[in-house]
């Protein structure tokens, strides 16, 4: 038997939604976006989800239900959020990032999927690009030694 819906959805003052969005009401309670919150188009917001003042969200990203997002976040394009999660204020996630863990770090720059810090991820990517070499220097190094 499917379960009643009987929540709703509280768009406050300021708030934008871009085209083919689609806010899910809450199952129980609400779902609130807070003054000033501008998304993208093709966004999806499930049930029960709560986005802080002056958050901005770009196109295709979905954010699963009961998650909370603080204020003066921003979220990139094709983001995704799993559900249950905190965001801190001041988040910034870059595009295309998996969120699988709450984020309680204010202000805190994340990327990648399993998203970590910005830094963290632009040195393991700088590693990430040399492994061919690398690979060929090993193996270069066990023939000499054979």
């Amino acid at each position: 038997k499917k379960i009643p819906q009987i929540g709703n959805v509280i768009l406050e003052d300021w708030v934008e939604v871009g085209a083919n969005t689609t806010i899910d009401r809450a199952t129980m309670g609400s779902t609130i976006l807070r003054k000033g919150v501008k998304i993208d188009n093709l966004i999806q917001i499930a049930h029960n989800v709560e986005i802080g003042e002056n958050t901005v969200i770009a196109a295709q990203t979905g954010i699963s239900g009961s998650t909370k997002i603080g204020k003066n976040c921003m979220i990139g394009g094709q983001v995704g959020i799993i559900g249950h999660l905190v965001i801190a204020d001041g988040v910034k996630i870059a595009a295309q990032s998996g969120i699988g863990k709450s984020i309680k770090e204010e202000n805190a720059i994340v990327e990648g999927s399993p998203a970590i810090n910005i830094r963290d991820f632009q040195r393991s990517y700088v590693h990430f690009r040399r492994l061919d070499k690398l690979v060929k220097r090993i193996d270069e190094i066990e023939r000499t030694t054979k």
